[in-house]
C-alpha cells in the first residue's frame, strides 16, 4: 500500500470519530426529558414496591398477632370455664355430702329449664318464659339494650315485661319534648299555678305536671328561637355561646324533672319554685328574680369577722344557728345549684320571649 492510500485511510478514521463525538456531545431536549422521566418512573416504582412490601409485612405481623391474641383469649376462656365447672361440681358434691350427712333429701337434678334460666331456679308458677333469641329480637325492636351488666335471663325477662306492660303495670310513656318525662303535660291554658302548694297527693301531682309543662314550654320556645337565627349569627362566637347555654340549662334541669316525676322534692325548694313560676307566668320577672335570690342565697345570717373573742357570746350570734328554713339551698349540693341556675336562665329567656307590660319588671 502506498503513502497516499494510508493517508486517506487515516483521514477517514479521524472524520468518523469526530462525527461520532459530535453526535454524542449534542442531544435533543426531548431525549433528555424522556430519559429523566424514565429514571424518575423507575425510582418511583421501586419506592412503591418497597412500600407495598413493608405494608404486606406489617399486615402479616398484625394478622399473626391478632391470631395469637385470639388463641390466648380462647385458651383463657376455656380455662376459666373449666375452673368454674369444676368449682360448681365440687360445691354440688359438698352440698350432696352435707345433705346425706344430715339426712336431708338429695338435690334435684338440673333440668333444661333451670339451666336456661341463668339463675339456677325455674320461673314462678304462671309466669310465661320467652326464649333467649326471641327475647333479644323483641328488646331490639323496642330500642332497648339486649343485656345489662350482670343481668340474668330472668331479670331481662322481667325488664321486657315491665317495658311492655305485660307484668300488670302500665308501661310509662315519655314525652317528646326537650327533656322526656313520664308526667303527662297539661295544655297551656291549664299551666296557671295556684298560689299555695296543695297538701293532697292528687293536687301535688297535678302541680308537678304544671311545673314540668311550663319549663317544657320555655325550653321548646328557646330551641325554636335559636333555630330561627341566621347562619351568620349561629356560627358567631356569641351565637355558639347562646346555644351552649341552652344545652347546659336543658341538661342541668333533668334532675329537677326526675324529682318532680318521683314526687321526691323538698317543700323548702318546691314552694320558692312555685313562687318563681307564678311571678314568671304573670310577667313579673323582677319579683321572680327576687324569689330566685331568696331561694339560692337565702336569708340565713353569714358570719363576718370575729364571732367569738371570749367566753361570752356576741349579740345576735344565735342567728347563725337558726333552723334550715332560711338556709341557702343553692349551697346544699351541686345538682341543686345547677338546676336552680337553669331556672334563672329560663327566666332570662322568658322575659325576651314574653316581655312584660311594665318595663320596670325587666331583670337587669
Amino acid at each position: 500500500m502506498d503513502f497516499a492510500s494510508l493517508m486517506s485511510a487515516e483521514l477517514s478514521k479521524s472524520k468518523s470519530s469526530k462525527s461520532s463525538d459530535s453526535a454524542k456531545k449534542y442531544l435533543k431536549r426531548s431525549d433528555i426529558e424522556a430519559q429523566r422521566e424514565a429514571t424518575y418512573r423507575a425510582e418511583q416504582e421501586a419506592l412503591e414496591a418497597q412500600r407495598q412490601e413493608r405494608l404486606e409485612r406489617k399486615r402479616k405481623l398484625e394478622e399473626e398477632e391478632a391470631e395469637h391474641k385470639h388463641e390466648r383469649e380462647e385458651k383463657r376462656r376455656r380455662l376459666a370455664e373449666e375452673s368454674r365447672r369444676r368449682r360448681e361440681e365440687e360445691e354440688e358434691q359438698q352440698e350432696r355430702d352435707r345433705r346425706r350427712r344430715l339426712g336431708l333429701p338429695d338435690l334435684p337434678p338440673k333440668s333444661a329449664s333451670a339451666a336456661g334460666s341463668k339463675e339456677g331456679t325455674p320461673l314462678p308458677e304462671g309466669e310465661e318464659d320467652i326464649a333467649e333469641e326471641e327475647l333479644v329480637v323483641k328488646l331490639r325492636e323496642l330500642g332497648e339494650p339486649v343485656k345489662l351488666f350482670g343481668e340474668s335471663h330472668r331479670q331481662t325477662l322481667r325488664r321486657y315485661k315491665r317495658l311492655t306492660g305485660r307484668d300488670g303495670t302500665p308501661a310509662p310513656t315519655l314525652t317528646d319534648g326537650p327533656i322526656p318525662t313520664t308526667l303527662a303535660l297539661v295544655p297551656e291554658a291549664e299551666m296557671k299555678v295556684a298560689s299555695k302548694v296543695p297538701k293532697d297527693k292528687e293536687g301535688r301531682k297535678f302541680l308537678f305536671r304544671q311545673l314540668v309543662s311550663y319549663f317544657d314550654m320555655v325550653l321548646r320556645e328557646w330551641v325554636i328561637a335559636l333555630a330561627e337565627r341566621s347562619a351568620d349569627v349561629k356560627t358567631s362566637f356569641q351565637g355558639k355561646q347562646a346555644y351552649n347555654a341552652m344545652v347546659q340549662a336543658r341538661e342541668n334541669m333533668r334532675p329537677l324533672f326526675k324529682k318532680l316525676e318521683s314526687g321526691d322534692i323538698e317543700d323548702g325548694i318546691l314552694e320558692p319554685v312555685v313562687e318563681i313560676v307564678i311571678a314568671a307566668q304573670e310577667r313579673r320577672y323582677v319579683d321572680a328574680n327576687d324569689g330566685y335570690l331568696r331561694l339560692s342565697i337565702g336569708k340565713a345570717a353569714w358570719p363576718i369577722g370575729v364571732t367569738m373573742v371570749g367566753i361570752h357570746e356576741r349579740s345576735a350570734r344565735e342567728k347563725l344557728h337558726e333552723s334550715d328554713k332560711n338556709a341557702a339551698h343553692i349551697m346544699s349540693d351541686e345538682t341543686t345549684r345547677k338546676y336552680l341556675q337553669s331556672i334563672k336562665r329560663c327566666l332570662s329567656f322568658a322575659q325576651t320571649r314574653w316581655p312584660p307590660d311594665d318595663q320596670l319588671q325587666l331583670m337587669g
